[in-house]
């Protein structure tokens, strides 16, 4: 692969859902608070890659910073130098020399923005940590994006060191190929992403193709919450052509949840882009709009996921809307209403104590 590459369908949409989630990350931690404004706050960007593809959409980098610098509340998020700093890692030297032209050419001399920016050529398993260190992260916010298309590489040492920091998140993407070319990776290399060899090798052990990427799915999302992150998901983005992308997203809080799946159901699904649950068997979701509009009925996913979670012993409305926020990819709390009713109507389920359905009415399967 050269400097540039072609910018493929997967990598598109998932572009569209970072920049819908940053569009709410930025001010959601740089806008004070009642008086209170967060001291610092830093994103990581650890496989920035060159700034630009073959057909001349920007990179991650470039979008980023722009998307920052001219938010709509830009001027209520106190942007300063010593506050807010984004750090790109790329280790290939030419991609490198490249993001530094193309950073400099859209924004101007980098030590002139009202942001902190820097630009470092080295390995994002080996230098996160000691930039993060050297920039003053720890104590303070960090949003880290592992987005690496050939291989997972970081050690979970360094998810751990950012999931005990406070109000700190990861978004981890495993390339299309990375499943079915495990047998090439190094054995040690595994160790120290998963935490011990004791915990990826039974993911090894998957002979089915079908089933192998939600095994090794599964086993990073168990590595990110020994790691210490209280709240992960796991969701496959399948773009309308071309191979899906996976990702692992680590928070420790549950309005990062909310936010990262507000950012999932605001993103454009005219090209026919989707997010699926690794848990569901077969479920097509009908598409990324608002569950209710245009539909009769509810996305077969959410049906197939409340079943699973009811499989599990009768819950509340209330706790089924919990389970969906914590446990699944991209439904959220308000979404268990209106599965239970559709269920209750169609004899899938019954309902205590009968009558009008409330967050507090106990759902069993019959």
């Amino acid at each position: 692969m050269g400097v540039l590459w072609k910018l493929e369908a997967a990598t598109a949409a998932k572009h569209r859902l970072y920049k819908r989630y940053l569009d709410a990350w930025w001010p959601i931690l740089l806008q004070p608070t009642n008086g209170w404004m967060r001291p610092r706050v830093t994103l990581l960007d650890a496989f920035a890659g060159p700034g630009r593809y073959l057909g001349d959409e920007e990179g991650s980098p470039v979008f980023t910073l722009d998307r920052l610098l001219n938010h709509s509340a830009a001027d209520r998020m106190h942007l300063r130098r010593d506050r807010v700093r984004l750090i790109f890692i790329e280790k290939d030297p030419a991609r490198y020399e490249h993001l530094l032209g193309e950073l400099a050419n859209r924004f101007g001399p980098l030590g002139s923005l009202p942001v902190q920016v820097e630009v470092h050529c080295g390995e994002a398993g080996r230098d996160s940590i000691p930039l993060l260190t050297r920039f003053g992260a720890w104590g303070n916010p960090i949003l880290g994006l592992f987005d690496s298309w050939g291989s997972v590489n970081v050690p979970l040492d360094v998810m751990a060191r950012i999931a005990r920091n406070k109000s700190s998140e990861t978004i981890t993407t495993f390339g299309p190929n990375w499943f079915s070319r495990r047998e090439d990776l190094n054995a040690d290399i595994l160790d120290q992403v998963f935490g011990g060899r004791k915990f990826w090798t039974p993911a090894e052990a998957e002979l089915r193709t079908d089933e192998r990427w939600r095994v090794w799915l599964q086993t990073y999302r168990d590595a990110l919450q020994r790691a210490g992150f209280g709240f992960h998901l796991q969701f496959e983005l399948v773009p309308r052509t071309g191979q899906p992308l996976y990702l692992v997203f680590g928070t420790g809080s549950p309005k990062g949840l909310e936010a990262m799946k507000d950012a999932m159901w605001k993103v454009d699904d005219s090209d026919g882009m989707s997010f699926r649950d690794p848990r569901t068997r077969g479920a097509i979701p009908l598409g990324q709009l608002d569950l209710f509009q245009g539909a009769d009925r509810c996305d077969p996913e959410l049906i197939e996921l409340v079943e699973q979670k009811l499989a599990l012993g009768p819950a509340t409305v209330e706790e089924i809307g919990r389970w969906l926020l914590t446990e699944t990819s991209r439904w959220k709390a308000t979404h268990a209403l209106g599965a239970v009713r559709e269920m209750r109507q169609d004899g899938a389920v019954t309902v205590h104590p009968s009558g009008k359905l409330t967050r507090k009415s106990l759902v069993s399967v019959p």
